[in-house]
């Protein structure tokens, strides 16, 4: 199961530099591209800081920000199942409190 997502994962590499978006913002001063963006929107979601996450959703497109958000979730889910010596689909039925298949 986790060799499906490295196939996802390399096969994913033209869509990423393709939603790569990088914008300058004014505090900063420099840009972001979309993995940055994801993880800030997710981080600031977590802690229900909503100035964050606004502030995170303007840093890329809205496409990029999902495809950023799937990819933080797909390596999350990775990286515990291998952790946990689970499957990722175990992961994650467990992370969203769903029965186990």
């Amino acid at each position: 199961m986790i060799g499906m997502w490295a196939r996802f994962r390399r096969s994913s590499a033209r869509v990423v530099d393709a939603l790569r978006t990088e914008t300058p913002t004014g505090r900063e001063g420099r840009a972001h591209n979309l993995f940055e963006a994801a993880a800030a929107y997710v981080s600031a979601y977590a802690e229900d800081d909503q100035d964050r996450i606004d502030e995170a959703s303007g840093w890329v497109s809205p496409e990029a920000l999902s495809f950023g958000v799937n990819e933080l979730a797909c390596r999350a889910v990775i990286a515990l199942a291998r952790e946990r010596d689970e499957s990722p689909r175990t992961v994650a039925r467990a992370l969203l409190g769903l029965p186990a298949a």
